[in-house]
Formats: C-alpha cells, structure tokens, sequence
C-alpha cells in the first residue's frame, strides 16, 4: 500500500504532517480490522457451538508453511553464522572391549607383508535382562530366639534391580517417555512388570533424591548473586498449577505451586521458609506509587519499625486494623512487606538481580532485574504495518536494534568502561529515534522507559542477554505435560519437580543422569553429591566476579 510515497518529497510542512497522520491512521484501522476479524471468527465458532454446530474448521494443509508474519522469532537477525571446526568422535567414545579381526590366511597371496593394524571404533548396546536368583543364608540362634539372613545387595530390595530402576526413571524424566511406553519397552526386553509397578518406582521411596534436589537448589542459589527465571502451568489430577524455573549456568530447579503471584515467587526464591513480614523503609518504597486508601495512608506508618512478623500475626493485625482493604492494596501491602523482610534476612542465599522477562510476579523481588532483550525486540517484530515507507522503516530500525545486540554481546566477552560509557550513550541515541511511523515510536519509547533493566550487563557482564535459558528449563516441563499430561498425586508432583531438576543440573555439569541414577541406586558412590559439583563449578565460572 502506497509503495511510492516519499514524504521528504512533499515540500509543504502542514502537508507533509497531515498525510503522516493519514498514514498512522491506516496503520490503526488496518490493525483493528485485523483483530476485528478474529474477534468476529471466535464469535461465529462460540455461537455455532452454543447451536450444537461446529465452527470453522482447521483444516492444515499437507505441507504446512509457516507464515512470516506468525514467525516472530529473532533467530535469524540476531544469531550470526559460526566458523564450527568438527573432529573426530572416536576420542570421546569410551572403549568397552577391544577384538582383533584377522584377515583369513588363504586369502592373503605368497608375498602379503604384515603392515599392522587399521581402528575401526563401532557403538553398540546390549539389551537384555539380567534375573538373578538370589540365595540368602539364613542363620537361627537358639540362645538368642533370632534368625539372622543374608542382606540383599544395594538397590535390590523389591522386586527389581538397580539397572530397571535407573531405566525408568532414566526414560521418564530425562527423556520424556510416557509410563505406558515404558512398561512396554521392558515387556519388550522381558521384565515382568504392571503399570502400577512403573508409577510406583517413579515416585515411592525418593526421599533421598528429593533432599539431593533441595541441596542442589541451595547450592545453586549461593552459587551466584543472580537468578534466572521464568514459570509455566503444570496440573495436578487436572487442576491447574503454576511451575516456576530458577536456573543459572550450573544448575536449573523445578518448583510447582498452586499459584503464580508475587508472594509465590518470593516463596521459592526463599526455599519453602515460613512467611515473614517487615514494614520498613524498603516495604513503604514499594508502597509510593500504590493507589492505597486514606485509612492505610494514616494507619501503616506508624507500623514502621526493624520489626519482623510472623504470617499469622501479621495478617490479624492487618484483619484488625484494616478489614476494608480491597484485594489490590491488601495483596502491595503483603508482597511490600515480604520482599522488605527477604532482603533483610541473614545467613541465606539472597537473589541480588533476577534476569526474567516484565511479568509483574517478578518486580520488587530483587534489588534490580535484567530483562531480556529477545523479549523486547519480539515486540518489534510483531508489528504488521501496511504502509511500505512503515515496512522499510520498522525494517531499518530492527537491523540498528540488532546490531546494537552485538556490541553488546562483544561487551560481555571483553567489558571495559570505555566501551560501557559508550554502549550507554549509544543507547539513548538509538531508542531517541523518531521514525513518524506512530506504532513504531511508541514501541521505542517502551524501551527506553526500560534502559535501567536493558543495561544492567553493562554493570555487571555475568549477566546473559536473554532469558532463554529458562525458557528452554520451561519447555521441558511444557514437553513433559504433553506426553504425560500431569502428575494426579502431590507425590507424583513432587517426583516431577525433583527429577527434573536432577536430570537438567547433571546435563549442565556433564554427567550422564542414567549414571546418576544408577549410582544412587545401587549405592555405589562414584559420583560426588550434586550440590558439591554445583559449587565447584560455579566457582570455576566464577559467575558473581563484576559484585565484588
């Protein structure tokens, strides 16, 4: 639409203005035509099915193309091509036995001359079962009236050894298969198992691997001043739950909660302690810009003390006090006085900044947020607009947007206060452009209302440039839902949240979790407690070095 416009060609300023104005306006009623549409399709279908109709099918075609315009990814303008060098895989291929294959002597002529040996290194794996029939000595001792009996290896109590039990839960959570398929993969090999057997060795009896998931989880939050974050659903015997991901580059924790709201973030981020409370001059910081009612405005400050409240005590005076709190003041109040008696805790692991996308859930919670920039430029992307002058300035502004990603990813690699000076200043240069284009202005503007949380990796280079680790941590439980759908007992949901934690810290730290697995099964003590690897590799990262 309008392909040979040229603004700059219009001599007259009123002119050149009004038809600037005209084209916003295009864009805007181009954009409500759009959502129009699809608000009157939603409509058509809901009011067909409220007939006892269908509404419009969705019909996908054989070779389904992804649209452009539903494509709103940044991979492509933000991701640049490597130089990767490939070698040999035979060096990391662990050597189980050695065969030498000779070649047949009355194939070999009179003058073969032994020339040594060519190395062929091939993977395989065996399947099978390995049933032992345990014979048990058995002792009675008349003096004493007591029978003394053989004790069963390590990880061979019940009815199945410690490589079936490794292998299920190896297979359902480190690799997402369902328990239907697993139970048939062992009828398959030639276990005898049920169904009930399977869902029980996946969540009976795991109090050693969830306190191994609580221990990873405190040494993952001393291992650095900053969090990652992010939360999906999860449900529970069909009732919906919310699962919150904290991760950093040496390990990743799961944690499911009935709700997703501010105090149930700071609950996790506090490790499940009992809920305290502090109205301070932090708390009344974060009160400043609440829409709070006259009563609370005369009542709260002359609650203002160093003094911690326990859940309970604190809600019956807040009961007593202010019983006609409406929802949104009662909820800043509690989140205000949490947080305040959060970061005056001592002795725990306290998150100094959380990189996270702009969920409400999340402000307050740290001292500063880094949010992420593939959010922010997602934004961008999805703009639509209808004018070609629109198109090829949105198109414009993105390759500078992009282009500034990259120096500052050449920031994180070589920081210096050079560079961090300019970096700084080249941002309030790029997000104070004017384009004319009305969507795209306001867009820019909402960026540079963020710079403080854009920029923190300027102050401190740790910090990653997007959130895409816990996005990734989330997408497994989102992979996980779909074949499994969700847990039905809190015990089940429990197995869940520490396995997948287990599973995604050891992919982080390099080890095999079949390994794992069958190392704490069978007792055999060859791998070191998790948490003890957390640490020593966060060290070696040395992720919190720009804190001090």
């Amino acid at each position: 639409m309008f392909e040979d416009i040229e603004l700059n060609a219009i001599q007259e300023e009123n002119a050149r203005e009004l038809v600037k104005r005209l084209l916003n306006m295009v864009e805007q009623l181009s954009r409500e035509v759009r959502e129009l549409r699809v608000e009157n399709q939603r409509l058509r279908d809901e009011n067909n099915r409220l007939k006892g109709e269908q509404g419009k099918p969705d019909i996908k075609g054989n070779k389904p193309q992804p649209s452009p315009k539903a494509d709103h990814s940044s991979e492509t303008e933000r991701n640049k091509k490597r130089v990767r060098h490939t070698k040999s895989k035979k060096v990391e291929v662990r050597i189980d036995r050695e065969e030498v294959l000779k070649v047949e002597a009355k194939q070999l002529p009179a003058d073969a001359e032994y020339k040594g040996y060519e190395t062929v290194v091939v993977q395989d794996i065996q399947i099978k079962t390995d049933n032992v029939l345990f014979y048990k000595e058995k002792y009675y001792s008349a003096s004493r009236h007591k029978t003394y009996l053989a004790q069963l290896p390590p990880g061979y109590d019940g009815q199945f050894g410690p490589g079936i039990k490794s292998l299920i839960l190896t297979l359902y959570f480190g690799v997402g298969t369902s328990e239907p398929k697993i139970r048939e993969f062992l009828v398959n090999v030639g276990v005898q198992i049920s169904s009930g057997e399977v869902s029980n060795l996946l969540i009976q009896k795991q109090e050693d691997f969830h306190a191994e998931s609580e221990a990873v989880y405190e040494a993952g939050l001393r291992s650095s001043v900053w969090q990652q974050s992010d939360h999906t659903e999860t449900r529970k015997n069909g009732q919906r739950q919310h699962c919150q991901v904290v991760c950093n580059p040496v390990y990743t924790s799961y944690h499911t909660r009935p709700k997703a709201d501010r105090l149930t973030a700071l609950d996790v981020l506090r490790q499940g302690r009992k809920r305290i409370f502090l109205l301070n001059e932090e708390a009344f910081g974060y009160l400043e810009n609440v829409a709070l009612s006259n009563a609370a405005r005369e009542v709260l400050p002359k609650w203002r003390s160093d003094t911690v409240w326990e859940e309970a005590a604190f809600l019956k005076r807040l009961d007593q006090a202010l019983p006609n709190l409406n929802v949104q003041q009662r909820t800043a109040i509690l989140g205000a006085a949490a947080v305040a008696a959060y970061h005056a805790e001592k002795g725990v692991p306290i998150v100094d900044t959380l990189v996270c996308d702009d969920a409400s859930v999340f402000h307050w919670l740290t001292r500063a947020i880094m949010l992420c920039w593939v959010h922010d430029g997602r934004a961008y992307t999805k703009l639509e607009p209808v004018v070609a002058l629109h198109r090829q300035q949105l198109e414009e502004f993105r390759k500078r947007y992009w282009e500034y990603y990259d120096q500052l990813l050449a920031y994180r690699k070589k920081p210096t206060a050079k560079e961090r000076k300019r970096l700084e200043s080249q941002f309030d240069i790029l997000f104070a452009t004017e384009t004319g284009y009305q969507d795209l202005d306001q867009r820019i503007t909402k960026t540079r209302t963020r710079k403080t949380s854009l920029l923190q990796v300027l102050q401190h280079p740790e910090l990653p440039l997007h959130n895409n680790a816990s996005e990734l941590a989330v997408r497994q439980r989102v992979r996980k839902r779909d074949v499994s759908f969700g847990p039905r007992t809190q015990l089940g949901l429990q197995a869940w949240d520490t396995f997948m934690t287990l599973a995604d810290t050891a992919r982080k730290l390099g080890i095999s979790f079949y390994a794992y697995i069958h190392d704490r099964v069978a007792e055999t003590k060859q791998i070191p407690p998790m948490s003890l690897l957390v640490t020593k590799r966060a060290r070696e990262l040395n992720l919190s070095g720009s804190w001090g």
